[in-house]
């Protein structure tokens, strides 16, 4: 049998465990300590509750918003955080300048962000884009600045000896080696684009999957609000593991550890 089919198996099987517990502990309303399952719906349940999402039309409306939420704040945050990753790791002046007014923004919640935002922007949509946006920077701006630092001072000194240029230098040296990092920010920011998403649209959106969970939830609907949480989750993972295999397909010289 192939490897990669042998591997499968047992994750396949960790799922089948989680949907049996998850089965039996909402049918018998288990009480483990500070859970409880009383009111936690089925698995059928929500089955259920997604089939009727997909025949109200609705679910397409909803996909769309998100997804072009998440399109145009990630592509910015792409942008901005790697040129700023890239300029604040080569740079001294530039990490003391820039990177403090930074490190106080980054700990600011999403939520937090969502008064103001609506005050900046002239239109719900945009400041949930900008909410989105600022979910992605970070990660991948102290990505981009870890793998900048991180090149070998050697390749660069062999490459300055070879007389390559500021253009030679950053296209072949410094952004090859630090591929890797960038790489890992870009798929940690989409994750979090997507947490930062969902939180702006409970609160400002009309449609999209965060705001079809939000209003599950004011309308008591406990099977949807699973259906909005079960997307969410596949969405978000999704969308990381398609960045991760783009990274690697752009980058074909670096090859992951295998495992035991």
């Amino acid at each position: 049998m192939n490897a990669s089919l042998l591997r499968w198996i047992p994750r396949a099987g960790s799922l089948l465990l989680c949907l049996v517990f998850w089965q039996l502990a909402a049918s018998y309303h288990w009480n483990l300590l500070l859970v409880t399952f009383s009111n936690v719906p089925t698995p059928l349940a929500v089955v259920q509750a997604a089939v009727g999402l997909l025949d109200s039309g609705k679910l397409g409306e909803h996909l769309s918003a998100s997804l072009s939420r998440i399109f145009a704040g990630y592509v910015a945050a792409l942008v901005i955080g790697v040129s700023l990753g890239v300029v604040i790791g080569r740079s001294k002046w530039a990490e003391d300048l820039l990177l403090p007014p930074l490190e106080v923004l980054r700990p600011i919640p999403a939520v937090a962000w969502i008064p103001l935002a609506i005050l900046m922007f002239p239109s719900s949509e945009l400041s949930m884009v900008f909410i989105t946006f600022t979910g992605a920077l970070f990660p991948i701006l102290l990505n981009t600045i870890h793998g900048v630092e991180g090149v070998d001072p050697r390749l660069v000194a062999s490459a300055k000896s070879l007389g390559a240029g500021r253009w030679a230098m950053l296209l072949e040296v410094i952004l090859p080696g630090a591929a890797p990092s960038i790489i890992t920010g870009l798929a940690i920011g989409m994750g979090t684009s997507w947490f930062c998403l969902v939180t702006a649209e409970m609160i400002s959106g009309q449609f999209g999957i965060g705001y079809y969970t939000w209003e599950s939830y004011t309308l008591q609907n406990y099977a949807d609000i699973v259906v909005g949480m079960l997307l969410i989750g596949v969405l978000g993972m999704g969308s990381s593991l398609l960045v991760k295999h783009l990274g690697g397909f752009f980058t074909p010289w670096q090859r992951p550890q295998g495992k035991a």
